[in-house]
């Protein structure tokens, strides 16, 4: 495991940028914290983003306590491999849509009919973007 860092190498944004599930946990949640799977994307800036309703119980968690981790690891087959990322999450108004969209496409097959007609539902619905901004970085390649 590395010594802890508080910002992503371009190696760390290279894997995260990968179809892999990220595990989410929130600070004001529950002893012992239970992380829930969730679609993410790197920016370029270094942050972790995601989407999700305004009125999730993550939001109203977050909005008492801004700590926020989550944790991505390469899957079964492949070198162990996982990064850990915590820090102060911000809940943004702006940008949610798009990254729905961008996310879907990035797991998703959009050809498929079934698929296609979620994301519809989806964007129909009011989401907000959370923003997980750095401040501890720990990550593991075996």
């Amino acid at each position: 495991m590395s010594a802890d860092v508080s910002s992503l190498t371009a190696e760390d944004l290279e894997f995260l940028r990968r179809p892999l599930y990220g595990f989410l946990s929130v600070a004001a949640g529950p002893l012992p914290p239970e992380p829930r799977p969730v679609w993410f994307e790197a920016t370029d800036a270094g942050t972790i983003q995601l989407f999700t309703g305004p009125d999730t119980l993550k939001v109203r968690r977050l909005r008492r306590d801004p700590r926020a981790s989550i944790v991505v690891a390469a899957p079964v087959g492949e070198r162990e491999r996982w990064i850990s990322v915590a820090g102060r999450t911000t809940v943004e108004p702006d940008g949610a849509h798009d990254l729905c969209a961008r996310l879907a496409a990035r797991y998703w097959n959009l050809d498929d009919p079934a698929r296609a007609d979620e994301l519809t539902g989806m964007l129909a619905a009011d989401q907000v973007r959370l923003v997980i901004h750095p401040q501890t970085v720990r990550r593991y390649l075996n």
